[in-house]
């Protein structure tokens, strides 16, 4: 039997990469010390906000010999997640939730796990003693540092993974392995001049060329923070109620984008109308979104974020159905259906909300409807109180 050499075994495995769906395949070493200083930076700078789990596990994240013992190698792989074109005319549709493209149908991670699953097999019988661990966007790696250093593509400005000719719209996944694999050749930056993204953002989170304020970020607020949505940030999120792709819909590096063939990620039918969503029970919100990534926000946090969409709509026919959403038993979405009711009545929401509200007894209600009552009763003269 002819052996074959290892930088054969590894064309052997990009190929099944390919075969397996996976359109972007490179290799480089577990060492990011670069990377790692920088992520601690950011860290210190408390740019992560309320995402305690980026702070966790620094040991494992620069060294990943903490994570597999005696790692020589990381195989990264790209997945194209682009389901359809999308420019920003999306906010003039102020009737509609706009959800990230990434999220219009499966969950990603049930998507690429079993693929990953494979591919790793395929790399067992390659290399029968290795030891590998595989990972999609949950483990303790720096999974675009890695991406990069593996010829991927580069980090631009707006932090997310960019390749040359195919832009941005794709996932990340990663191999470890104690093989010793020929490497790529890192990525170059191409941004160039272009600050395209860091204008766009509509909460200014980009606060400089490849550093994200994740406080700031609207993916952040409406996926990733768990409570009240601040105040100064409601009015920019529009209409958007699932993350943000702003960013990425200006990245000149977009237009070579192509639609994935993939049926998982594209969009499936269902309602995206505001006053329909607002009105889900838990039922309903578990049938609609049971393999969605938006099922990880919870019932909670996803009307939560219809409530401040339907207060950016101008749309008063949604006031009768969030005066419906005052009884609801969660108080965060009360809460926030308390500001969308302000933004849409204006002078006369005090009134409403203290005939519908006269036994609310949670501080987080109360504080926004105080938050209303401050607000009209500067502007108009009008008082309203809860005493």
């Amino acid at each position: 039997m002819v052996s074959l050499s290892t930088e054969e075994k590894v064309r052997a495995i990009e190929q099944a990469a390919t075969d397996l769906g996976f359109d972007g395949f490179g290799v480089t070493g577990p060492n990011l010390p670069k990377a790692t200083k920088r992520y601690q930076r950011w860290l210190a700078l408390e740019y992560e906000g309320k995402m305690g789990y980026m702070s966790r596990w620094m040991d494992k994240r620069s060294d990943l010999n903490n994570v597999l013992a005696g790692i020589k190698s990381v195989i990264c792989l790209r997945t194209n997640y682009l389901p359809e074109d999308k420019d920003l005319r999306f906010l003039e549709d102020t009737d509609n939730g706009d959800i990230s493209l990434y999220a219009l149908n499966e969950d990603y991670h049930d998507v690429l796990l079993p693929r990953l699953k494979q591919l790793d097999a395929k790399i067992h019988q390659a290399f029968p003693d290795c030891q590998t661990k595989v990972y999609v966007d949950t483990g303790p790696v720096l999974e675009k540092p890695l991406a990069e250093q593996a010829g991927i593509g580069w980090i631009g400005k707006h932090t997310n993974l960019i390749s040359e000719g195919i832009g941005s719209w794709y996932f990340l996944s990663e191999i470890l392995t104690d093989i010793d694999l020929p490497l790529n050749q890192p990525a170059k930056d191409r941004c160039g001049t272009c600050r395209e993204c860091i204008d766009i953002c509509p909460t200014r989170a980009i606060v400089a060329p490849y550093v994200l304020d994740s406080r700031r970020c609207i993916s952040y607020l409406n996926i990733e923070l768990k409570g009240v949505i601040p105040l100064q940030f409601r009015q920019a999120i529009g209409n958007r109620i699932y993350g943000c792709d702003d960013c990425q819909i200006v990245c000149p590096w977009n237009s070579f984008a192509v639609k994935t063939d993939e049926q998982a990620f594209h969009g499936k039918e269902g309602v995206r109308l505001l006053i329909e969503l607002i009105k889900l029970d838990d039922e309903g919100f578990r049938q609609r979104f049971r393999h969605s990534p938006i099922k990880r926000i919870k019932r909670r946090g996803f009307l939560r974020n219809v409530a401040v969409a339907l207060g950016n709509s101008g749309n008063l026919d949604a006031v009768a159905p969030l005066i419906e959403v005052l009884g609801d038993p969660e108080p965060l979405i009360r809460a926030h259906a308390v500001w969308a009711l302000g933004e849409l009545l204006q002078e006369k929401a005090p009134t409403v909300l203290w005939e519908s509200l006269a036994r609310e007894s949670d501080e987080m209600v109360l504080t926004e409807i105080r938050n209303v009552d401050k607000t009209f009763r500067r502007s108009s003269g009008s008082y309203f109180s809860l005493e």
